[in-house]
């Protein structure tokens, strides 16, 4: 029997879904990977994820897992041509919070938002946030260890998961669902899968760890001169708030100018302009926290020192959320403006302001004329270091591996990651060979190899067929 035959015998006419009714699903988020399937699996539960993998191990067919397609590397396509996506999408269930213990169990398959949705009014929140929230879900988050804009504070979803079930190659069944967040048994099996993507073996539940629900917050968009102004104040502000920091994002004029002329709605709401700018939050879920207090006073400081040129406090929860606006609409404006090269860099917080001057002059030298829109997570060194061509140019002239490899070179040079956030997939795979060393990498493969030796799982991703990992 050939296996989509097989396959859709598994899963029912819900559960399989024909290369030609498969539509998007086939390609990446940014359109730049895919390759036709040999069709869409849509399990409902954990015994069909194992039975698709059993038969796809045993027929020697890639399997994908793709969660909301929302990723920025092409992590959860296709390779090439032949293989099987499996979505978790059926996959969306949410238990109850369990208030004294901090956690919940969930499906792989579960939308973000529609978690924070449902921790609604529970004094509960699970604190991860970012851009594509309303599509990414949480299996896919794990698989590319999501970050976000409170990583800094509640660490990346490697730190927020404590247990998982996981389907291996073979379709064995592997229940880690302990929600303890101490557990030494032996080696850290839920860590191990966290930023796999999909290649040690495919996530259906978790349990998750939650903290409480902030009751009162305190929001401030601040004009600074430069990032290295941005950096000095955030590093006094870290020091003065403390746990109660929960948002430090920042964004250059560039960024701002994008977004305010191609996002409808959106209104600056600042006299002054300068070179960087902050979005700065803290929360807590006491009362007594006085919030205002701490945010005011080291803004006063900061102005006194001549790092603050201007800044306002939110006055409500509409200008709060104005004020984020600014800030996660900086992808949208750039794309708005046309072709983009997008980099997911880190390097050591105190180094942002070193590789923002650094680096720019590094494209220019290669591209005059480039402009170039740094922005992210202050806190945690994380920069998406996106550039768009100069103006009245319709591309980047043949310079685009070039100005990539440069930029990912500067970052490992500065002891930082080309890799920050959004994980290798198929984009960065070429990086990784280059830039980090043979016994790292030779490490991943040997993972790989021990968990699935026949190379059925996403062998496009991570180390990939083309450095050296093949089926045996």
């Amino acid at each position: 029997m050939e296996l989509a035959e097989q396959l859709s015998q598994i899963l029912g006419p819900k559960g399989w879904v024909a290369p030609a009714d498969a539509g998007p699903l086939t390609r990446d988020w940014l359109n730049r990977f895919g390759a036709p399937p040999l069709g869409i699996a849509r399990p409902a539960s954990t015994v069909e994820v194992s039975a698709v993998l059993e038969a796809a191990y045993a027929a020697g067919v890639p399997v994908v897992p793709q969660g909301g397609n929302t990723g920025l590397c092409g992590g959860s396509v296709l390779g090439a041509p032949g293989g099987v996506i499996l979505s978790l999408a059926r996959m969306a269930a949410c238990g109850t919070p369990d208030a004294a213990s901090g956690s919940v169990e969930v499906e792989a398959g579960l939308v973000l938002q529609v978690l924070h949705d449902r921790l609604d009014g529970s004094g509960l929140m699970f604190p991860m946030h970012l851009g594509a929230e309303g599509s990414a879900q949480i299996g896919g988050l794990i698989g590319t260890n999501a970050g976000g804009s409170h990583a800094f504070r509640f660490g990346m979803m490697q730190d927020l998961v404590l247990g998982l079930e996981v389907v291996l190659a073979d379709g064995t069944v592997w229940n880690g669902l302990r929600a303890v967040q101490k557990d030494n048994a032996g080696y850290q099996l839920r860590r191990l899968f966290c930023g796999s993507e999909g290649t040690l073996g495919i996530v259906t539940r978790a349990v998750l760890k939650l903290h409480p629900a902030p009751c009162q917050r305190a929001t401030a968009l601040l004009v600074l001169p430069d990032q290295a102004a941005a950096v000095a104040f955030g590093t006094r502000l870290r020091a003065e708030a403390g746990e109660v920091l929960t948002g430090l994002e920042f964004f250059c004029d560039l960024g701002l100018a994008l977004a305010l002329r191609h996002i409808p709605g959106l209104s600056y709401p600042l006299e002054a302009r300068g070179g960087c700018y902050l979005v700065v939050e803290v929360a807590s879920a006491s009362e007594r926290m006085p919030l205002e207090e701490i945010l005011s006073a080291t803004l006063e400081w900061g102005m006194e020192e001549g790092l603050v040129l201007d800044g306002a406090l939110a006055a409500s929860e509409a200008q709060r959320a104005a004020f984020w606006r600014l800030r996660e609409e900086q992808p949208e404006g750039q794309r708005l403006e046309g072709e983009q090269l997008k980099h997911d860099i880190a390097v050591p917080p105190g180094r942002i302001a070193e590789f923002v001057g650094a680096a720019g002059a590094l494209c220019e030298s290669l591209l005059p004329g480039v402009r170039i829109n740094p922005f992210g997570h202050l806190a945690d060194g994380n920069i998406h270091y996106n550039l768009s061509p100069p103006e009245g140019a319709a591309d980047f002239g043949g310079k685009a591996k070039e100005i990539g490899l440069a930029v990912a070179r500067l970052a490992t040079e500065m002891g930082g990651s080309f890799a920050a956030e959004h994980g290798l997939g198929q984009a960065k795979v070429a990086l990784a060979d280059a830039l980090r060393s043979p016994v790292e990498r030779d490490l991943m493969r040997a993972l790989r190899r021990a968990l699935d030796p026949s190379g059925t799982l996403n062998p496009w991703v991570v180390t990939g067929a083309q450095s050296g990992f093949r089926p045996v």
